[in-house]
């Protein structure tokens, strides 16, 4: 299990599309950069290109991370406060929806891998190491950016942070693969639901580029800040378990997680409410209250 408490914690999540310009690079559609049926053809190229034989011809198989580009990233920063404490912050990217110039692909990544690289925070994720980091560094090569920190890597495992070597660092911590390899692996979804978390709120993965079509961004960053609220309860459920949070301390991370949530409602993310109402409910039928 865990073996690691940084002092910097970063549990994130990423939302991803297909990218139109890879339909137009690699098959010849029309560009398309905004939301529409110019962009649903886009998509629908790739798709067609990735369906196996005897699939569905509306299935929208998995498409490899490099044909697809980053539309939301959030994630909740842990920060170890003096006296041993710790004090939580919702990171959610772009910072404004509506705002044509946050919400490219560039601006994210920078805005992300500046800041990761600058804080060097242990990152937790779900799938993580399989897809969430992947899909970042590919893009950021995609778009010609530095790595900007977040690239740097030591010469050995136990020299410094490393970020692209899951099995023997725990910088970039899968929680995935803590919860259990091929077959047993649980969804995140079961994993948390079934430990008294939210899971998925009204809106799964599967439903992300529907919702960019129809010009839903604020609505997927949404349901990405409800993923980065579970991964991080899930995070410190593992931590308690793995003995780097004691049981006090472990009712205290869920205290935070319960303030947060408060502030952020407060200041405008009425969203939030669902993840308490449904935190409660959850709670309730696993008798954890």
């Amino acid at each position: 299990m865990l073996k690691t408490l940084a002092d910097n914690v970063f549990s994130f999540d990423v939302e991803w599309i297909p990218d139109p310009k890879a339909g137009e690079i690699l098959h010849g559609v029309s560009q398309a950069d905004q939301p529409g049926e110019k962009a649903r053809a886009s998509f629908e190229s790739l798709w067609s290109h990735a369906r196996k034989s005897g699939e569905p011809a509306d299935s929208q198989p998995y498409l490899k991370t490099i044909l697809c580009r980053i539309v939301s990233l959030a994630g909740i920063l842990r920060e170890r406060t003096p006296g041993g404490g710790a004090s939580l912050k919702l990171v959610s990217l772009p910072t404004d929806p509506k705002d044509p110039e946050k919400i490219t692909e560039k601006v994210i990544l920078n805005s992300f891998m500046k800041s990761v690289g600058r804080r060097k925070p242990q990152l937790v994720g779900y799938n993580s190491a399989q897809a969430d980091v992947p899909i970042i560094m590919q893009r950021a090569i995609v778009n010609g950016l530095p790595g900007l920190g977040f690239s740097e890597r030591p010469a050995k495992p136990w020299e410094g942070v490393d970020y692209f070597d899951s099995r023997n660092s725990e910088y970039n911590l899968d929680l995935a693969d803590a919860m259990g390899q091929f077959r047993d692996r649980p969804s995140l979804h079961q994993a948390a639901t079934l430990s008294g978390i939210p899971g998925k709120i009204e809106v799964s993965g599967d439903s992300v580029a529907e919702m960019w079509l129809a010009g839903k961004l604020d609505e997927i960053v949404a349901y990405n800040e409800f993923d980065a609220f579970t991964t991080h309860l899930l995070w410190a459920r593992v931590a308690h378990f793995s003995g780097l949070l004691n049981s006090q301390e472990y009712q205290r991370e869920q205290e935070l997680i319960g303030e947060l949530l408060r502030v952020e409602i407060d200041q405008g993310k009425i969203h939030l409410e669902k993840f308490i109402a449904e935190w409660d409910r959850l709670l309730a039928i696993t008798a954890q209250v």
